[in-house]
């Protein structure tokens, strides 16, 4: 993964005052559909199911960070190391998460420690006990809630959506740690299926011809993709 950012970076695809966003999501532990369990009375088995923290890049959907762990639970615990990881990676100046990372550490990690400009997470009542907020960071969101930023929040929705559209819903693995390995494996194919198409709108801004001979930067993991883009591309071209 620090490979394809340090790749994307080079290429000019993240700048140095990134937007992103954390989120959580469900995959489901086996291939049997929902309506199949429901038809059949079965609706307990999802009582534990694989869950997904992924910090995500809004310019270009590429993931920067992954925690793994089982569901029903709260998100909180995954926040910062989700984001340590993910500032290894990205140069986050903004990043927006939902009600459920609503703490005053995780605005004072962010901006303090890990050099992120601004964090823009509303207020959870139930962590207010009925009051208003007393902390520094939480005060400055209870105040002054910067909705149409935080609006710009549906960008990990959406790479929820295009991942689960991709690589689908349910993991193959049964163990514990086969799901967790599985689960690296499907963001590193979630970055790997993103970076060839960004290449290409990339080169295409600055010539519709230069793609076809800057594709000995990619790495030899990218290698493969390499006959998939100029065909695609050529075909692109030509229609133009």
């Amino acid at each position: 993964m620090e490979v394809l950012f340090r790749i994307a970076r080079r290429r000019g695809l993240i700048d140095n005052r990134a937007e992103a966003s954390i989120d959580a999501t469900g995959l489901e532990s086996h291939h049997v559909s929902r309506h199949f369990l429901a038809r059949a009375g079965r609706t307990k088995c999802y009582r534990r199911y694989p869950k997904l923290t992924m910090v995500c890049h809004h310019a270009s959907y590429l993931i920067a960070a992954l925690r793994t762990r089982y569901g029903p639970s709260h998100d909180a615990p995954d926040f910062l190391p989700a984001i340590r990881q993910a500032v290894a990676h990205l140069p986050i100046h903004r990043l927006l998460g939902d009600g459920g990372y609503d703490a005053e550490e995780h605005h004072r990690v962010c901006r303090e420690e890990l050099g992120i400009g601004s964090t823009i997470i509303p207020i959870n009542p139930r962590r207010s006990k009925g009051g208003r907020p007393q902390t520094r960071y939480r005060k400055q969101m209870d105040r002054c809630f910067p909705k149409r930023l935080y609006g710009r929040r549906w960008h990990v929705e959406s790479t929820f959506s295009q991942h689960k559209r991709k690589l689908g819903a349910a993991l193959r693995s049964r163990s514990d740690q086969s799901r967790e390995i599985e689960c690296m494996f499907r963001v590193l194919a979630h970055d790997l299926m993103i970076l060839p198409r960004l290449f290409w709108v990339f080169y295409k801004a600055i010539s519709n011809l230069k793609f076809f001979l800057c594709v000995p930067f990619l790495p030899r993991t990218l290698q493969p993709f390499v006959p998939i883009l100029r065909h695609s591309a050529l075909r692109i071209h030509l229609s133009a």
